[in-house]
């Protein structure tokens, strides 16, 4: 084997920035040891640049974002990345960010490597953005895809500036997802390349042709310029521009994957396997036979949705907009009262006592429906408490309702008989708000009785350098 034989996994998440170093296991063709991993904090919310978005506007700084990628960058071992043959990039889906071809960013020497710096950017407009009310979906053109459109996909963000802020996308003559947009970068790309896994997580995209809704776009009036081209997840967009954090000029990157997906990838052993990713949101995955092709008319109301994975496969997914961010929601707003009492504490002293209080109360009789973003096929749908009794008030009742109501509602919309009848035998725990919540894993086995596994909380990141790592060993073998 090549000495290179080391890939770079990056994920650009909601909250937080990830980096793994991968390579294969010594004498296993398909195993693989993470050989370094590192996560940020982004902090990267702000403001709206329109006024229109109202506070249902969810926007993310893309600069903030970019320093935690480089802070990541910066804490791996160099003469690991010196031996990088390949890098695999992931993020959030759904999301949508603008730029100028060519005055994208500026490599600058920051240091002891060069980097790239923001310059002609948007903010990345999130896919908990919630500025398209279901009167304006309505509105728009009926896709051809079997996939239907919600707020803060791509497209429904875009026909919202076209009507509130033209001249806003005038500014602009490139679009893309926060890692379409650094693969772009890397690889100073005039045109941003995306995967169908984001394309189809943007709307308006038919998985079967592999192609853009362009005439019921075109006939819109919607901006079609700005759609990026799209390439097979798993194949190369590019080699990079400039030595970065001391991986070699003229390293392969990866077109930009989902994070799903990318999870999916790092932990779903078996096609037998089921994928449980809680994070700032909740995902619950299956793997659809060869073959499976979803029904083309979109459903709104229907809680399972299928995205593509690799190989022209299907994931069943449901998708829930209310996971580890309820938690925090509410771990925010505890803080925020005891501040109002004159208190100060922080908030992840809050959030370690309330898991303990709900770890030694097993049960409630209190439910808590935690939808306070609502749900993408229930979209007006809020948060409720009911069965509230003075026995159980107490911090671990409260802690322990809002922990089983997350996995009831997911457990709503993906039920463990449809996981069964799909032949699914065990479930794979990933995601950082499940991987650090005992409380959480309890209420997943009590939901889903089947045997449960955890992986890594850098399980996207991990994911993205295996695909690389596998096309590697592929054109090494070859």
């Amino acid at each position: 084997m090549a000495a290179r034989s080391v890939t770079l996994g990056i994920d650009l998440g909601t909250t937080s920035v990830k980096a793994a170093l991968v390579e294969a296991a010594p004498g296993d063709p398909s195993g693989f040891v993470v050989l370094a991993s590192c996560a940020r904090a982004a902090r990267a919310e702000t403001a709206a640049q329109n006024a229109a978005a109202g506070p249902q506007g969810r926007e993310q700084d893309v600069r903030r974002i970019i320093q935690a990628l480089h802070e990541c960058l910066a804490a791996l071992p160099r003469e690991q990345l010196r031996k990088v043959c390949g890098i695999g990039v992931s993020g959030q889906m759904h999301g949508v960010m603008f730029w100028k071809t060519g005055q994208g960013c500026a490599w600058t020497e920051g240091g002891a490597t060069p980097v790239f710096e923001p310059r002609a950017v948007s903010h990345l407009v999130t896919w908990q953005d919630g500025r398209c009310s279901s009167e304006f979906l309505a509105s728009l053109p009926q896709p051809e895809s079997h996939l239907s459109v919600a707020t803060g996909f791509g497209c429904a963000t875009i026909f919202w500036l076209l009507k509130n802020s033209p001249d806003f996308l005038k500014s602009y003559d490139t679009a893309g997802t926060i890692h379409d947009y650094v693969v772009a970068m890397l690889c100073g790309l005039a045109r941003p390349l995306m995967s169908d896994q984001n394309a189809a997580s943007w709307g308006y995209f038919n998985t079967r042709s592999q192609s853009w809704n362009l005439e019921i776009l075109g006939a819109a009036g919607f901006p079609v310029q700005l759609l990026p081209d799209v390439a097979e997840p798993g194949s190369v967009a590019g080699r990079t521009l400039q030595a970065w954090f001391e991986i070699p000029r003229g390293t392969q990157v990866g077109v930009a994957l989902g994070d799903l997906q990318a999870s999916v990838y790092s932990c779903m052993a078996q096609k037998t396997d089921a994928v449980l990713n809680i994070s700032t949101s909740v995902q619950l995955v299956a793997s659809m036979p060869s073959g499976f092709q979803p029904v083309q008319t979109p459903d709104p109301a229907a809680p399972v949705a299928y995205f593509p994975y690799f190989d022209r496969t299907y994931l069943a997914v449901a998708a829930s907009l209310n996971g580890g961010n309820v938690l925090a929601t509410f771990v925010h707003m505890l803080v925020q009262w005891m501040a109002d009492l004159g208190l100060e504490v922080e908030e992840s002293m809050v959030y370690s006592g309330m898991i303990q209080a709900a770890a030694q109360q097993r049960d409630t009789c209190l439910t808590i429906t935690p939808t306070v973003l609502g749900e993408r096929h229930l979209p007006d749908q809020l948060a409720s408490v009911t069965g509230i009794s003075s026995s159980d008030l107490s911090l671990g009742h409260v802690t322990r309702a809002l922990c089983r109501g997350i996995i009831q509602n997911l457990y709503s919309m993906l039920p463990f008989q449809q996981l069964r009848e799909w032949g699914v035998q065990r479930v794979i725990g990933s995601g950082s708000a499940l991987s650090r919540n005992e409380v959480l894993k309890q209420e997943v086995q009590r939901a889903f009785p089947l045997p449960v596994s955890y992986g890594q909380d850098v399980d996207a990141a991990v994911g993205a350098a295996l695909v690389m790592l596998q096309r590697s060993l592929s054109q090494q073998k070859s």
